[in-house]
């Protein structure tokens, strides 16, 4: 059985990915510091796999502790998903989000390299291509301007990667750049639960239907669209934990052409803001409370993927669609809640 480290695995992309490598016969451990991301995850992945994955409450930014868990563990594949990923955020505190994007990824490379750790996966994103010129973006597309902080921490990333790939030959990484996760297990045992209220366009929605908000904003509505809203490419958080787990098969594999590539993640639907609202209340039955508010500082108008590679090299395939992420993220949401009031 090979053994994966999982970065951040109690988060929301990393939670879902490893339920998807148990199920694939991987044995994953995880490390996480819950600076953002809760600790319950774990019984989540209990609930559904029958398994208890073991967690290191450590900060990847401190590399003496994170050396300690490559010393302690003989990892067969690193997936790293640790990082702070708010927008806004990030262009409020930009400093914040260099020293913890940059740094882990840092020490987590350094270990692969001191422990012989030779299969390493990036949890990369779209906003590297900034507000692409040509649509669908694929592979090859290049980066532009970055939007914010955060899409920048994922550019410099995707080349200090490529960078250390040159003279460390003896270890493959793969750049998934994908592109809105969103949704929740089928079971609903795991989903979306940052620690900080939600800015990602789903679980506001969730929030909004239930209760929690009084009201959504649609930040902007004249954008050059078909209605005025951004448009992006919402693609199942299950989808995308499965790339992950089919991604590392592809390097132990020894399939890959070249010691660093890079794949994109998406149904490969532009779907817009209003469009989301509106698959929304279909699923649910329930009419969303909105406001058309003024652009968001950090935003891209439009952003859709082309994953012809990820389909023909990874041999994946998503099977979840708009509807299927709304559905999934409100039971989750309607669980999460009546678990409230119970408590």
């Amino acid at each position: 059985m090979k053994k994966v480290l999982v970065t951040g695995g109690c988060g929301y992309i990393g939670s879902h990915t490893i339920v998807d490598l148990i199920d694939n016969g991987f044995e994953v451990i995880s490390v996480d510091n819950n600076s953002n991301s809760d600790l319950r995850a774990l019984n989540g992945i209990h609930e559904i796999t029958g398994q208890r994955v073991k967690n290191y409450t450590v900060d990847l930014c401190d590399y003496e502790k994170t050396e300690k868990i490559f010393r302690t563990e003989n990892f067969d594949g690193v997936i790293h998903f640790a990082a702070l990923k708010s927008v806004g955020e990030s262009v409020g505190q930009p400093l914040w989000y260099f020293e913890n994007n940059i740094i882990s990824l840092l020490n987590v490379l350094k270990c692969c390299k001191e422990h012989n750790v030779e299969n390493f996966i990036f949890s990369s994103s779209c906003s590297v291509y900034g507000n692409a010129k040509d649509l669908p973006v694929t592979e090859a597309t290049g980066f532009s301007t970055a939007e914010c902080p955060y899409a920048r921490t994922k550019q410099m990333g995707e080349q200090i990667i490529e960078d250390f790939s040159v003279p460390n030959k003896n270890i493959k990484s793969i750049n998934l750049r994908y592109f809105n996760p969103a949704g929740a297990h089928e079971s609903a045992h795991i989903g979306e639960a940052s620690k900080h209220p939600p800015t990602n366009l789903v679980p506001v929605i969730t929030e909004t239907a239930i209760g929690k908000r009084d009201s959504l904003t649609v930040f902007g509505d004249d954008y050059d669209t078909r209605d005025g809203s951004c448009i992006r490419d919402y693609i199942h958080v299950m989808d995308v934990a499965n790339a992950h787990t089919k991604a590392l098969q592809y390097l132990l594999e020894d399939r890959n052409e070249s010691n660093c590539e890079v794949f994109n993640l998406g149904i490969g639907e532009g779907v817009s803001v209003l469009e989301a609202i509106a698959a929304f209340e279909k699923v649910s039955g329930k009419k969303l409370n909105y406001i058309l508010g003024d652009r968001r500082p950090g935003d891209v108008v439009a952003i859709y993927a082309n994953m012809d590679k990820a389909k023909s090299k990874l041999q994946w395939e998503c099977k979840f669609n708009i509807e299927d992420i709304m559905r999934t993220a409100w039971k989750w949401e309607e669980v999460r809640s009546e678990s409230v009031l119970q408590n």
